[in-house]
């Protein structure tokens, strides 16, 4: 009953994090290298849940927001340029979600001009004029239209020995030394653990009232969320690997293109399975990026923000959550714009920006006076400091040491 009432926050972080700008790059990963990438998802997965139940503890224990913490702990000007940084990578993020939209939709005859503008005053008029008991149950329902994703990677009939023993065995060192490879790596990583993640699952956290004393639950929602997000990805990347990598099919346009793609290679019900869960995950993200980087911005500048409040009570909030849709939205509509290159690239830039992220984060848990008992673990500090210089150095050979 304890895990009932918390659930939410942890769950449908993990799970936004599988939307279109993910999708496309676990199917670009499968389509490319086709199984070489599934060694990634382990580490991963430990590391998201490490990430995600920090971000859960400070929220519970504080009963404050990351960007809260960040600006008490070290001034305005560094939280303003993480603020600045924050917008302009979810922006990215967003025009990736409006683009799966309207991929999505146009393999079912729904015109750009049609899907988008009617998507984007959807999930404003959600948003804006619900609720967050309601907001949060809609998120909630949504999180598990990704069981389609599983039904789709078993449709492609894959090779379960060769992904099996791809998951769990490292891959061929010189394959570092390729720049693709690792600019895949980072993408996946970064669409996997990507920074708004953390400030909007700790502001969700302080707003939904989660305490200290409801922290074992909370904890549970958080590693229950990152194992089922990363077994969809999983199974994204098995798809396209047992389809598209299989018939040639290397480069993809976007996360529509690799639905299409399937159709001949897996039949009819993996298409359709994987275009409706493109468009679930598109819209659904859609809704959640624009809010938590108003959530973030409002918090690290001092302004009122919440899905408690009314547009009157926290108009910045509102009206910075309204500028991103709108704006993202419209970019779509704009012709000839380089939408597959700005998607990846969001996601690229997500992986080099989460050290800068994880620092602060490290430095305020390991704060006793901050955390109390509650501060990391030994063990805690071991995988979030090596998932940040990992990071970086991944970063690094992909700008200065890389093959193409």
């Amino acid at each position: 009953m304890m895990f009932l009432a918390v659930v939410g926050p942890g769950f449908i972080t993990a799970n936004v994090d599988n939307d279109a700008g993910g999708i496309w790059t676990y199917s670009q990963a499968g389509a490319q290298f086709g199984y070489g990438l599934l060694w990634v998802m382990i580490p991963m997965t430990l590391a998201l849940i490490v990430v995600q139940e920090m971000t859960a503890r400070m929220g519970a224990v504080t009963g404050k927001g990351l960007s809260d913490l960040i600006r008490e702990e070290f001034g305005f000007r560094i939280t303003f340029l993480l603020m600045a940084g924050l917008v302009i990578t979810n922006f990215g993020n967003v025009v990736a979600e409006f683009a799966g939209i309207a991929g999505s939709l146009s393999l079912f005859g729904i015109p750009i001009w049609v899907s988008v503008p009617f998507c984007a005053a959807l999930v404003w008029l959600m948003v804006v004029k619900g609720s967050y008991q309601i907001v949060e149950k809609v998120f909630l329902a949504a999180s598990f239209v990704y069981l389609a994703y599983l039904v789709a990677g078993v449709l492609a009939h894959p090779d379960w020995k060769a992904a099996g023993m791809a998951t769990i065995v490292p891959p061929n060192p010189h394959l570092f030394r390729s720049s693709t490879y690792l600019y895949m790596v980072i993408g996946v990583i970064g669409t996997t653990i990507a920074p708004w993640m953390q400030f909007y699952l700790q502001s969700s956290v302080v707003e939904k009232g989660i305490t200290e004393k409801q922290y074992g639950a909370s904890r549970l929602d958080v590693i229950v969320g990152c194992i089922f997000t990363d077994v969809v990805a999983w199974f994204i990347v098995v798809a396209c690997a047992a389809t598209l990598f299989v018939a040639g099919h290397h480069d993809l346009k976007d996360g529509a293109e690799a639905a299409a793609s399937l159709r001949p290679l897996a039949g009819k019900y993996a298409y359709i399975l994987f275009s409706v869960g493109l468009f679930n995950a598109s819209l659904f993200a859609a809704s959640i990026l624009p809010i938590s980087t108003a959530y973030a911005v409002c918090e690290g500048l001092g302004f009122e923000s919440g899905l408690d409040k009314k547009f009157h009570e926290a108009p910045f909030f509102y009206w910075l959550y309204t500028g991103l849709i709108v704006a993202g939205a419209g970019v779509i509509l704009w012709p000839n714009l380089p939408l597959v290159k700005i998607t990846i690239l969001s996601q690229v830039v997500n992986g080099a920006v989460l050290p800068f992220v994880l620092v602060a984060m490290l430095l305020l848990i390991n704060k006793r006076e901050l955390m109390g008992r509650h501060v990391n673990s030994r063990f805690f500090n071991i995988i979030a400091w090596a998932t940040t210089i990992i990071m970086i150095v991944l970063t690094l050979m992909m700008l200065f040491g890389g093959n193409s």
